[in-house]
C-alpha cells in the first residue's frame, strides 16, 4: 500500500470518528421511527397542499384579511353572528403550517444524528425545513395582493418543490452510504428520465396557468384571474400531458429493458400507473365543468406524480441521496 493511500485511510477513519463523536452527543431516534417519521413528514407535505386546496376550492382565500394576522389585531378568527365557515377554514390551514414545520424540523433531526456523514441527505432535509417559512410568507403575499393568481401558482409549484425534497429524504433513508452511486440503468435510460421529469415540471406549470385562468381563484366575491382564455391554456396544457404520457411510457421501456434492480422497474411502473390517472382526473373534470372534488382530486394527484417522479429518478442509481 502507497503512504498516500495511507494517509487517505487514516483520514477518512478520523473523520468518521469525529462525527461519531459528534452524533454521540446527541440523542438519537429508535431505528424502527426512523422510516416512519420521514414518511409522516412527505404525508403532511403532501396534506397541505390537499387543505390549501379545500382553501381555494371553497372561497375561502381571505377567509383571514390580513397576514400574519387573521384579523386586523387578533391572530385567530373573531367570530360574530355573520361569521361564515370561511376564516375557521383559512385558519386551519395556517395552523396545519405549524405541524408541517415540526415534523421537518424533526426530521432534519433524525437525518443529522442517525446518518451524520450523509451532507447530501442533510441538504434535502434542510431544504424542506427552509422551505417552510418561505410558503408562509409566499401565503402571507398571496393574501396581501388578493389573492394574486401568480403568488398563488408560486406558491403551489413551491410545495411541489417541497414534496419532491421530502421523497428524496424518504428514499435516502433506505441507503447507509452517501450517493450518487454508479447507474442500475443505461446512460441513456437515465438521461430520458431526466427529460421526463423536465417535462413533468412543465405540466404542472401548465396546469396551475389553466387554474389560475378558471373558475375556482380562491375568493368567492372577487375572483382574481391571470387574463388568458381558460380553453386555449386547457389545450396547451392538454398537449403536453400527451407528450409527457410517451416519455413515461418510451422511459419505462428503457428502464425495464437495462435496469439491473427491481426498483427502477417498479419506481417507473408507478409512475405510468399515476400520470394514466391523473390524465383521466383531468379530461373528467375538464368536460363535468370543474366539479370542486374533481379537481381537488386531481391536486392530490400532482402531488402524487412528483412524489413518483422523484423515486422514479432516485431509482436510476443505487445510492442517490
Amino acid at each position: 500500500m502507497s503512504s498516500t493511500s495511507t494517509v487517505t485511510d487514516v483520514d477518512r477513519a478520523t473523520g468518521t470518528s469525529r462525527l461519531a463523536r459528534a452524533a454521540g452527543r446527541l440523542p438519537t431516534v429508535p431505528s424502527s421511527w426512523v422510516r416512519p417519521l420521514l414518511v409522516a413528514n412527505l404525508v403532511a407535505e403532501v396534506g397541505i397542499v390537499v387543505t390549501g386546496g379545500v382553501v381555494r376550492l371553497t372561497g375561502s382565500g381571505l377567509g383571514c384579511s390580513t397576514w400574519p394576522e387573521c384579523q386586523p389585531g387578533s391572530f385567530t378568527p373573531v367570530r360574530t353572528p355573520a361569521s361564515s365557515f370561511h376564516d375557521l377554514v383559512e385558519f386551519g390551514n395556517r395552523t396545519l403550517t405549524g405541524v408541517v414545520g415540526v415534523l421537518a424540523l424533526v426530521s432534519l433531526w433524525v437525518v443529522l444524528t442517525r446518518w451524520p456523514q450523509r451532507r447530501r441527505l442533510h441538504l434535502a432535509a434542510v431544504g424542506v425545513l427552509a422551505g417552510i417559512p418561505a410558503q408562509a410568507v409566499l401565503g402571507g403575499i398571496t393574501v396581501l395582493t388578493g389573492l394574486n393568481p401568480w403568488p398563488v401558482m408560486s406558491h403551489f409549484l413551491l410545495s411541489m418543490v417541497l414534496v419532491a425534497l421530502s421523497t428524496a429524504v424518504v428514499r435516502g433513508a433506505r441507503d447507509e452510504v452517501s450517493g450518487p452511486g454508479e447507474l442500475v440503468v443505461h446512460p441513456l435510460a437515465r438521461r430520458l428520465a431526466l427529460g421526463t421529469s423536465a417535462v413533468g415540471a412543465a405540466v404542472l406549470l401548465l396546469g396551475v396557468v389553466v387554474t389560475g385562468s378558471g373558475p375556482h381563484s380562491g375568493d368567492a366575491d372577487h375572483p382574481a384571474r391571470t387574463g388568458f382564455d381558460p380553453r386555449f391554456v386547457s389545450w396547451m396544457h392538454a398537449d403536453a400531458v400527451m407528450l409527457f404520457c410517451g416519455l413515461v411510457i418510451a422511459t419505462l421501456v428503457a428502464v425495464s429493458i437495462s435496469a439491473e434492480t427491481s426498483e427502477a422497474r417498479r419506481a417507473w411502473t408507478v409512475v405510468l400507473v399515476v400520470t394514466l390517472a391523473q390524465g383521466l382526473i383531468g379530461y373528467v373534470q375538464y368536460f363535468t365543468k370543474l366539479p370542486e372534488a374533481l379537481v381537488l382530486l386531481h391536486m392530490l394527484g400532482a402531488s402524487l406524480l412528483v412524489v413518483s417522479l422523484t423515486f422514479g429518478v432516485l431509482s436510476t442509481r443505487r445510492h442517490p441521496v
